[in-house]
């Protein structure tokens, strides 16, 4: 095929083209990285520059640590971190035990009653039950004021299941097949075939598991009546919104500035998401694209 008649995108850009791509990707990065920095640039930096700066510091002339001190001293941050890593962890194995196995069960065309187990989990998904009728619930089975408020009812996720149950399709049955003759059962073909061909969905849909469980924090406002069992998330709307005053009425001493304490808790509560991203990145898109093929 010559040059002339190749499709544009198959053709060497031109220096002008590169020129752009290049300025227009700096400018993305640029975009998300600035807030990100001025986020962690005013938690790090002392009081006397934050009001120099009127709030937001891009480069602070004196660093201080204090913000971070004062919530990790053992208040209320601490405790709120601590119940959001278990509320994930447990969260995040149950949802993913729960999601694997439903997904598995509907992606195999021989069980009875599928189609139909199918059209009721994506009616749930088309109709939502409303925040009313999830209180109830709640309500009715004991849960609440309990952290299981924020794990069970939340336990399987739509998409997530949809998702997986269409990675499980795209495996050959030829396996399934083989090791269904070899006398491996549906739990030994799913621990033996499956699951070790489906590593890159796995990881995918724990992120989004995971993500979903450590964000989390207008439930708790609902289901507990206790501020000190409250998960990070919710602790960081309250500091975002009220300023200082929860770290007043935790009877820690302020020390640092309050748009400082704000900078720190939104800095401790983003960091856990975005260490654990960089080992699940190279799943990401392999899982979501080849389980999006059958969905």
């Amino acid at each position: 095929m010559s040059r002339t008649n190749s499709p544009a995108w198959m053709g060497r850009p031109t220096p002008a083209v590169r020129v752009a791509k290049a300025v227009a990707l700096t400018v993305v990065v640029a975009l998300v990285v600035f807030p990100l920095w001025t986020v962690l640039a005013t938690s790090l930096a002392a009081p006397q520059d934050v009001i120099a700066n009127g709030g937001w510091v891009v480069w602070p002339e004196h660093f201080s640590s204090d913000a971070y001190a004062e919530i990790l001293r053992g208040g209320i941050i601490t405790r709120a971190l601590l119940v959001s890593t278990g509320v994930t962890v447990v969260g995040t194995a149950l949802s993913l035990l729960c999601t694997i196995g439903l997904a598995y069960t509907l992606s195999r065309p021989e069980v009875y009653g599928g189609k139909p187990m199918l059209l009721l989990v994506l009616f749930t998904f088309l109709f939502p039950p409303g925040m009313v009728p999830l209180f109830l619930v709640v309500q009715g089975t004991g849960l609440f004021d309990s952290y299981a408020a924020l794990v069970l009812p939340f336990l399987v996720n739509v998409f997530n299941l949809v998702v997986m149950r269409g990675f499980f399709q795209s495996i050959p049955p030829e396996l399934i097949d083989a090791a269904r003759i070899d006398g491996a059962g549906e739990l030994g073909i799913l621990r033996q075939v499956v699951l070790p061909l489906s590593k890159a969905v796995v990881a995918v849909i724990g992120l989004f598991y995971a993500v979903a469980y450590w964000n989390r924090f207008f439930e708790a406002i609902i289901y507990f009546n206790d501020q000190t069992r409250w998960p990070i998330g919710t602790v960081l709307r309250q500091y975002v919104t009220g300023g200082a005053s929860l770290a007043e009425t935790s009877g820690e001493l302020a020390t640092a500035s309050p748009q400082s304490v704000q900078m720190a808790v939104v800095v401790l509560a983003t960091l856990p998401i975005v260490c654990v991203y960089p080992f699940v990145q190279r799943y990401f898109v392999k899982g979501v694209v080849t389980g999006a093929v059958k969905a």
